[in-house]
């Protein structure tokens, strides 16, 4: 295999992470954003105090910070190894981080979805003899989705560049890698980067323009 070939399977090898944090990250994140809007919806107010708190200092503080105080908190407080060793351990600390970071950021879309729900439809379907859970699956969780899908959109190509940031903890992410050679003279692994993460990017975009238009027949 040549230099240059070289550089690219490790290019590729380092994007492999950005994409495997990326998947962790969505996997995780939606389901909790929407159990957080939830609590922050709650009529119990200490859960919506405190939900609301929470989403209020992770969304005021930057992720990268973030990574920083659950990667090396545990072990400052003396909790002990918390997220293991090695870099499996770094790579588990900046999931974590980015779970609960985008898991706010859901919860506010999420919330402003199902607030913007008319409330008579809700009424309609008490007045039918459904259940809170029946209306909320069958009448209002498509049109929320049709109203929240633009900005999920936004935040998910947000993501994928944001997982650059678990650099910060030496996580061979693709950026680091390339920057190895920067050092060599070599610029072009640097510049290549972007390359990688234009196709993703393109591809999510065709992904949710598609999804879009599959919803269309759905006006919200």
């Amino acid at each position: 295999m040549t230099d240059k070939g070289i550089i690219i399977s490790r290019l590729l090898e380092g994007f492999a992470l950005n994409v495997q944090l990326f998947a962790l990250t969505l996997l995780f994140s939606l389901p909790l954003g929407l159990l957080i809007a939830f609590g922050t919806m709650s009529r119990l107010k200490p859960l919506s105090w405190m939900t609301a708190g929470l989403v209020w200092v992770i969304r005021g503080t930057p992720l990268m910070l973030q990574v920083l105080v659950i990667y090396f908190a545990p072990g400052l407080l003396g909790w002990g190894p918390l997220w293991g060793s090695g870099s499996g351990a770094r790579f588990t600390a900046a999931t974590a981080a980015f779970v609960l970071n985008y898991a706010c950021y859901f919860s506010e879309i999420y919330r402003g979805g199902i607030q913007g729900i008319p409330k008579g439809q809700t009424e309609a379907g008490q007045v039918l003899g459904m259940t809170r859970s029946q209306i909320f699956l069958k009448v209002t969780l498509l049109q929320v989705i049709k109203r929240i899908l633009p900005a999920m959109g936004n935040e998910v190509m947000t993501l994928v560049k944001d997982t650059s940031l678990a650099r910060i903890i030496s996580i061979k992410e693709i950026i680091m890698m390339a920057q190895e050679y920067t050092s060599k003279g070599l610029i072009w692994p640097l510049f290549s980067t972007g390359v990688f993460f234009l196709v993703f990017i393109g591809a999510l975009t065709l992904l949710f323009g598609w999804l879009e238009k599959r919803l269309d027949y759905f006006r919200a």
